[in-house]
């Protein structure tokens, strides 16, 4: 049995398919999710599973009738696209530079947004809605107009692949840039305010809840899928720009058809069926992963990702990991390799080699293999590939 049955003493078990043990911070933030009393059946942790706020980084919690915000967390509906190109690596020799330049100059990072609103975002449906959201976003309708199609900072990233038939792939991850954080922030600390005026006891005052039927569960639900819906639409619209500007190099600006499109959620939550029962399920860091589901799980940025076919394993609630995960923390990561380490982990890869992405280093995630090796009962793997560039945010 890959997964094990974490050794604690909870009102639900926690299953994990992390091979390591957890240190003791991750145990205590485990077994207090455990502990809530609308959490369904088990928690799942997935081989990647790391500290987060709330909850961990690689949990898939199922709850009935109750959703706590802080743990889908601040980016909502931050995830994955790749795109399978119909060229072979032949078509980008001498070429790397040139492209990475015309992303950097074409997709903001970081803070950044775009100076112009192209029509495809002003066309976006979801913009409709807009007067509907919390409060507190009201007077950043603009800001979230010009920030679709940016990718934002931290582990945000586009990139350039070759599979092992030297296949080119596009891929970025990015999520619902600063409208979704807002968004969140607000409904966190709604949660919060609520269970201190009903003096709801809790372990951690990240795991404030709605309950179903509340006015505050609909608005945050509400909200949660118009977030979700504009990070998945982001991402479209990089993609496009993204796939144009390597059409330009590589094609003669010619428009191409893809061989494989995939874009998915890894911080998020919906409404499903487990067990025969209707829940929430909030995926912290977790890929959907049912049979047939394309699902993305990238490596660091100088190793390898994967492009990956769920397995429908109704333990993990039909999830996997959504990447390598961080083996220490940025700080930490900064203290202990040197650029001169950045420049040998990402040797071959068109990419920044800079102190301003030195959190960013390979050796600060864990080793991709290892944890793919650990999820072979939840995804079979399509098409492993390897940077040849990389745009940070």
């Amino acid at each position: 049995m890959p997964y094990q049955q974490l050794e604690i003493t909870t009102p639900k078990p926690v299953l994990s398919w992390a091979n390591h043990s957890l240190k003791s911070e991750e145990t205590a933030m485990a077994k207090n999710v455990a502990s809530l009393p609308f959490v369904f059946k088990h928690v799942a942790l997935m081989p990647d599973v790391h500290l987060g706020k709330g909850a961990l980084v690689g949990s898939v919690i199922a709850t009935k009738d109750a959703i706590i915000p802080a743990a889908v967390g601040v980016d909502i509906g931050c995830g994955m696209a790749a795109i399978k190109m119909p060229f072979k690596s032949d078509k980008l020799e001498g070429k790397l530079k040139k492209i990475r330049q015309d992303i950097e100059a074409a997709i903001p990072v970081g803070f950044n947004e775009n100076k112009n609103i192209e029509k495809s975002v002003t066309n976006w449906q979801g913009w409709g809605d807009f007067k509907n959201l919390h409060q507190g976003v009201k007077d950043i309708d603009t800001k979230a107009m010009k920030q679709m199609g940016s990718l934002g900072g931290g582990n945000h990233f586009i990139e350039v692949c070759l599979d092992s038939e030297e296949y080119i792939w596009l891929m970025l991850h990015s999520g619902s840039r600063h409208i979704g954080n807002k968004l969140a922030q607000c409904h966190i600390n709604t949660a919060k305010d609520l269970a201190r005026l009903a003096e709801v006891h809790l372990k951690d005052q990240d795991l404030a809840y709605f309950i179903k039927g509340t006015p505050e569960f609909k608005a945050y639900w509400h909200d949660l899928q118009w977030a979700q819906t504009y990070a998945r639409y982001n991402r479209d619209v990089m993609m496009a720009r993204f796939k144009k500007i390597v059409e330009k190099h590589i094609a003669g600006g010619k428009a191409t058809k893809p061989l494989l499109s995939v874009n998915c959620h890894h911080n998020y939550a919906e409404k499903e069926v487990h067990f025969d029962e209707e829940v929430y399920i909030t995926r912290k860091g977790a890929v959907r992963a049912r049979e047939e589901d394309y699902g993305i799980i990238p490596g660091s940025m100088g190793a390898k990702s994967f492009i990956v076919k769920g397995k429908g394993n109704i333990h993990s609630y039909c999830s996997c990991s959504h990447g390598a995960g961080r083996l220490m923390s940025r700080s930490k990561a900064k203290k202990h390799f040197s650029l001169d380490d950045l420049i040998q982990q990402t040797k071959g890869v068109e990419c920044r080699k800079d102190s301003g992405v030195l959190d960013e280093i390979p050796g600060a995630y864990k080793p991709i293999d290892e944890v793919m090796n650990q999820q072979s009962d939840l995804v079979e793997i399509v098409a492993t590939i390897k940077q040849v560039l990389c745009v940070k945010g």
